[in-house]
Order: structure tokens, then sequence, then C-alpha cells
């Protein structure tokens, strides 16, 4: 730990923020955001507007019968990308049990562990990078016009093109997945920094579709930091920067209009008198900051978001709750960021959202990892639905937000609006873990359940 942290002793810092401590001990924390404002007060310190997610959403129905022709697996759904939303009425039960406390309205589960071609939230965000990075090389070369049938971009001749440029990204997995994945469809040399935390069957898989996966004994910040590097001189080559790309971020905004349709199919209505609470995972911020910024312009303020983290790497957490940002790190005041969450070990939290969704946050979780393993037993037994351990974060959270009467109270939330709320857990990976770890998962959380 830093004995000072931007010239000022961490006492100090403890002493003005009093929940810095039982962060710092790792202990479970729930924070409501005091800089929460309205929507359409925070929108403009985003810098991005419903038309920037109209155009990524027109972008990926252009591409979408190329990916139906890459990846078979999207024929059924003619190339869109999309998971399904389930309601868990067991797990909500089950949870109520075990936090003695009935959770009033409908618990539902957003399964972004079933997307197609990677299983996780990244195949939103990173799959769009690569497909706007492919469209803007394509046209700049006169090789592509808008007007075209995108399915020309498996030619060839076009994947002869693509093969002349580089796409290089740092990741504790997911990302680099989704990234690897279609770059090398594509026909691009693709590379990826991994991080510690990363599984081994990711990288194998990686390594399967051709992409160079390069290994660092080190965390998140070291595999991004490389990837940079090694993007930094070469005209030819294409760095997907996760920490603050404005394009992954509009390609997980996309999933709200996706998530409304959803809704409205379900009849779940959402407005003043039937708000809707989304819990999402967060590491690095990208995708959940994307999300909430996609379901704000939908929704407006009858949405509350509430970002989840790790008790071991409370990042973003740590940005805005001190206020800094992306100038520190959770080592910086100690914290170890190990944690078996390790699509969520990302020790320094992104300049561009922390800064952008800082006041359209409502508020922060941290989880232990033991009782993201309790939850995910408790998922598979109650529902059937397995996930990594990252993903369980969001669902133990309504309860934090039912224990909290100070916030319930600040946004107006009587009992009668609570027992007509939707409580959506964002469940960000899992279908593509090989059956052995996941049984391991499984079994780890029953251990602990006993």
């Amino acid at each position: 730990m830093k004995q000072q942290i931007l010239g000022k002793p961490v006492e100090q810092w403890v002493s003005e923020l009093p929940l810095l401590q039982d962060i710092m001990d790792c202990r479970e924390v729930t924070w409501f955001n005091a800089n929460h404002v309205s929507f359409r007060e925070a929108a403009p310190d985003v810098g991005l507007t419903t038309a920037n997610i109209d155009d990524a959403a027109a972008r990926l129905k252009r591409f979408a019968p190329l990916i139906a022709e890459l990846f078979p697996e999207t024929k059924s759904t003619a190339g869109i990308i999309e998971s399904p939303l389930v309601a868990v009425p067991d797990q909500q039960e089950t949870l109520g049990k075990r936090y003695g406390q009935r959770l009033p309205g409908q618990l539902w589960a957003k399964l972004d562990s079933e997307l197609p071609i990677n299983g996780s939230i990244k195949a939103r965000g990173g799959i769009y990078e690569v497909l706007k990075h492919a469209e803007d090389l394509a046209i700049g070369a006169g090789l592509l016009s808008q007007t075209d049938d995108y399915r020309k971009l498996a030619s060839e001749k076009l994947r002869k093109f693509f093969s002349g440029y580089k796409i290089a990204v740092g990741s504790t997995g997911n990302l680099g997945l989704s990234i690897g994945i279609m770059s090398a469809a594509l026909g691009f040399d693709a590379s990826v920094h991994m991080s510690a935390d990363a599984r081994q069957w990711k990288k194998d898989k990686l390594r399967a579709c051709g992409v160079h996966v390069h290994e660092y004994q080190d965390d998140y910040s070291v595999a991004v930091a490389a990837g940079r590097e090694e993007s930094a001189n070469d005209p030819k080559a294409y760095f997907v920067d996760d920490e603050n790309s404005p394009t992954l971020f509009l390609g997980y905004a996309v999933a709200a209009r996706r998530l409304a349709d959803q809704l409205q199919a379900y009849d779940v209505k959402v407005d003043e008198s039937n708000p809707l609470f989304v819990y999402l995972p967060c590491g690095v911020g990208g995708s959940p900051g994307g999300v909430a910024f996609g379901l704000k312009s939908v929704f407006g303020d009858n949405v509350r978001c509430i970002f989840v983290e790790p008790t071991h790497c409370p990042s973003m957490l740590l940005g805005v709750y001190t206020g800094l940002n992306d100038r520190v790190s959770v080592q910086d005041f100690g914290i170890d960021n190990v944690t078996a969450a390790d699509g969520l070990a990302c020790g320094r939290p992104s300049q561009f959202v922390g800064k952008a969704m800082r006041r359209v946050i409502d508020g922060f979780c941290t989880i232990d990892d033991d009782e993201l393993f309790r939850i995910e037993a408790n998922l598979h037994d109650s529902a059937g639905i397995d996930i990594e351990p990252s993903s369980a974060a969001g669902f133990a959270c309504p309860w934090h937000v039912l224990a909290s009467a100070q916030y319930r109270d600040g946004t107006g939330f009587d009992d009668t609006t609570m027992s007509h709320s939707t409580h959506l857990a964002w469940v960000t990976g899992g279908s593509m873990v090989p059956r052995d770890e996941m049984a391991a998962y499984i079994a780890r959380g029953e251990r602990l359940l006993r």
C-alpha cells in the first residue's frame, strides 16, 4: 500500500471517507452514489447520444448476414447476437431464505452467458469494435459500401486484405476471446495479451483459432500496457483499448434496446411506479458502463443501475467514491486484486467510464468470493443455469438495496413501489466454461453452503 496517494496520507483518506476502511479490509460494502443526478442532467457527461447508439445498432444489422455465415450458431437469429431473458423465481425464493428476507417484486436474469460466439457479455462490445474497424478499413480502401451485402467481407479478396492488418487487446479472458475469435474469422493478424488471472481454457481456445496469445504473470494493467505498446509504432496495427474505448461502450449500449423489446414481450412494465433495478458485474467498467448508458437512454430515471465488484478488486467503486477515477488502483489502498472472479480482476478502472458515468451509476455493491460460489451453486440447483463466478455477482445485490431504507427513502420507493419492481441480474459469462471446471465451481459452492 502506498503511504501517500496524490500527496495525501492514506489515514487522511480514511478519515475523510470512512467507508474506505471496510473497502481496504475487503469486507462486503454497499454505497449509494452521492454524486447521482437525473439522467437528463448527467447525460452530457457521457459525450455520446442516442444517435450514436442508433448508428451502432444499424452497423450490427448490416453485419448480421456476415455473422450468420461465419458463425452457424447464429443462423437461427439471422446473425443477431442476443441472449435470453428469464425469470428465476426459485433462485429468488432460495436467496430470500438464505438472506432472511423475502424480495418484493420479481427477479430475472439476463443470460449473456448464452451469447453465441464467445458466451459472455464481451461478445457485444468486443465483436462490435472489430466489425467497425473492419468496415472502416474496407470502406476506406474502396472495397465496401454501406449498401453492399456484407457477406462479401468473407471473400478471399477481403480476407487477404485484412490479413495485412493487426488487431491487439489486453484482457483477463472474455474480451480477448471476443476480439480474437472475430478478428481471426475475418482474417486479421490477431494478438491477445492475457493477465495472470486468465483461465487456461480461454488461452487454448484462442490459439486453436489462430490467435497469438501472450501470457503475463502480472495483472490486467500490465497486459493492457503490453498490447498498447505492441500497436503503438505500427500504422497497420489497431489496439482495442478496454480502458478508454467509446466504440466498445456503444456495442454494449445496444443491448438495452434488445432488453426493452424482451421486457415488453413478457409484459414487464418499467415506469415510475414499476422501477427496474439492474445489477451489473464490473471489471474495468466498459461493459456495465455501456449497458447502463443504453438502459438510461431507453428508460431514463425509471431504471436504477448498480455496479457489482469482488471485495478484492473494487476498482470502479474506489475510483468513483474517492473521485480519483483512473488515477487510483486497488493496490494503492493495499487491496491485493486476487479474486476467483477473473473477469472482474481489473485493478484500475476505466478513465472514460469513470468520468462519463460517475453521476449516472446509482450505487455499488461488493461481494465476497465465497458468496459468489454459493450463489453459483444455488442457481445451478434452483434453475439449472451454470455461470462463471464473476457472473454470480449481481444476484446478491437486490437484498442490499432492500436493506437500505435511506436509499429507498431518497428515491421515494415505498413498499408498494418495491412490490412492483423488477430486479435483473446481468449474467456476464459461463456457457463455454469446460464442464469439469464448471463442476468444480459448483462443488465448491455446495461445500460452502453446507
